[in-house]
């Protein structure tokens, strides 16, 4: 098991260099609890660890990691909710101050909705429910044609989690105080460069 054996060495190296450094921080966080002050809801793709790309520290990120880094729309009717269940205890628990919804090019997820069809195993796929989240969108994308049709469904999905988002309840009166502001970010990972979503024009800019 060579691959998890060189998780074991990462551990045995942060033991010996990472975590003295960082020592009275995890002290600090083990005694007084979290208290961070961004959620960051982003795809569960290896190439775009959130803390990596954002350079933050031991308790800076509550971080929520899944396919194609989607918000389900807020469902009262009871059921396993894992993704509503970490938006609730990051928002109304942990009183994060931002939510950042970041999508990223070459998302296994938008590729495969894009093509349609059997998405996950056969019989029922949790992946096809999961991404029909965006088929409304995906279809949009397919019938207007543009010239990077992967890309434009990938920053569709950060819109809709976004306008997902504000179907909660908790969000929606916590955006409207002002307690909260959320935020759509997409992350091109070739040219590690970060764009933004301005709400107000509709369109994503690099981060300078």
């Amino acid at each position: 098991m060579p691959e998890f054996n060189a998780l074991l060495d990462g551990y045995k190296r942060f033991r010996e260099y990472s975590y003295p450094r960082q020592k009275a921080r995890f002290d600090e966080l083990s005694k007084d609890g979290q208290n961070p002050p961004v959620m960051v809801i982003s795809c569960c793709d290896s190439r775009v660890d959130p803390a990596t790309i954002f350079d933050t520290g031991p308790g800076q990120m509550f971080a929520l990691r899944n396919v194609a880094n989607l918000v389900p729309p807020f469902d009262s009717r009871g059921g396993i909710h894992g993704a509503s269940a970490a938006i609730e205890f990051g928002v109304t628990g942990l009183n994060v101050k931002h939510v950042v919804v970041m999508g990223h090019g070459q998302c296994g997820g938008i590729s495969a909705a894009l093509k349609g069809g059997d998405l996950g195993v056969a019989g029922h796929s949790f992946i096809d429910d999961w991404m029909s989240i965006i088929t409304d969108a995906r279809n949009r994308v397919v019938a207007d044609g543009p010239e990077d049709p992967q890309r434009a469904l990938e920053l569709e999905a950060v819109k809709i989690s976004l306008a997902n988002l504000r179907t909660f309840p908790f969000i929606a009166e916590r955006e409207t105080s002002g307690e909260l502001k959320l935020h759509g970010a997409w992350y091109a990972i070739g040219e590690a460069t970060l764009f933004t979503l301005d709400e107000t024009s509709g369109e994503f800019s690099a981060v300078g």
